[in-house]
């Protein structure tokens, strides 16, 4: 009972340290850096001594006492892992089922018996060049969740797209052939499903297009070819 107790003490005692760390270091870090977003975490990294500091799925780091800020990746040398890489990519993972699959333009190729969701913008090149890639891809169903964060026409193409009678079509239309949708009305038709979609990008950090979401909540910024989305989706099938 006492080995027990001295342990809760001992537990407790390295808890409050932390609070008084966190607490000391968003302190120092607001006073020296006024233009520092606030952190949304502030916690022990894996090197002991240096603080993780996090503001959305940016990482940086810091000492104990907020004196010093550090930009740049955390490699372990023993195993070669980059562990700035890996802490964010966790923190980029988004549960698949969580996905409002209602509110995304869906296509299949073969049985679709594989799953993928990509946030997109119409005006996007590498978003282009990623549903390019795609049609090399076998048996996948493919959600686009549309989002119009490029400024210029992007809204209205987006809500041409989504309100078209074939909204599929005019997706693909548009992104592979370059065939313009028709334009549509101010409250022609229900386009909320744009705003849904910029909502839930802007709660998961999603701040670029295209973003890629495997079923296993894996996530992968960027236009990759159809090579690298095969290897990925049998990873995500063994998962």
């Amino acid at each position: 009972m006492l080995k027990k107790s001295l342990w809760l003490a001992v537990l407790a005692t390295l808890s409050l340290g932390a609070l008084a760390n966190e607490s000391v270091i968003r302190k120092s870090l607001s006073e020296k850096v006024p233009n520092f977003p606030k952190p949304d975490e502030v916690r022990p990294s894996p090197m002991p001594g240096l603080w993780e500091v996090r503001h959305g799925n940016e990482i940086r780091y810091t000492d104990a006492a907020g004196m010093f800020l550090i930009e740049g990746e955390l490699v372990d040398l023993k195993t070669r892992r980059n562990l700035t890489e890996d802490r964010i990519s966790k923190l980029n993972q988004v549960d698949f089922s969580l996905l409002p699959l209602k509110d995304a333009i869906v296509w299949k190729n073969g049985t679709g018996k594989r799953r993928i969701a990509v946030f997109a913008d119409p005006n996007c090149g590498y978003c282009k060049r990623l549903e390019r890639s795609l049609q090399d891809v076998k048996d996948v169903t493919v959600y686009t969740f549309v989002v119009s964060i490029l400024g210029g026409d992007s809204p209205d193409k987006s809500r041409a797209i989504w309100c078209a009678k074939d909204s599929t079509n005019a997706w693909r239309n548009w992104m592979l052939d370059g065939v313009a949708p028709n334009r549509v009305a101010a409250g022609a038709c229900d386009d909320s499903a744009i705003e849904r979609n910029l909502a839930f990008a802007r709660k998961y950090h999603v701040n670029a297009t295209p973003a890629i979401l495997f079923e296993d909540s894996t996530r992968v910024p960027g236009a990759i070819n159809a090579e690298q989305i095969e290897r990925r989706l049998q990873s995500a099938s063994k998962s």
